[in-house]
């Protein structure tokens, strides 16, 4: 089973010192999808779009696809 990971985005910001709330104040998006994006679980592409602008950065620099082992 696929799944995302936002594991390039926790590093981008670790790079550029910036934490989690300095992301929802340069992409204006809110607490909740913040805490989405802790978890992994989805979010809207217009969230997605919301980061890459503030970053300047493109989607793949901050998300990939990983292989999630299932459970037996």
């Amino acid at each position: 089973m696929l799944k995302i990971s936002y594991n390039k985005l926790w590093k981008m910001l670790i790079d550029k010192n910036m934490n989690k709330q300095d992301l929802k104040n340069a992409t204006g998006i809110s607490s909740a999808s913040i805490a989405k994006l802790g978890k992994g679980d989805n979010i809207t592409t217009d969230v997605l779009l919301k980061i890459c602008e503030a970053m300047d950065c493109k989607l793949e620099d901050i998300m990939e696809t990983v292989r999630q082992k299932e459970k037996p």
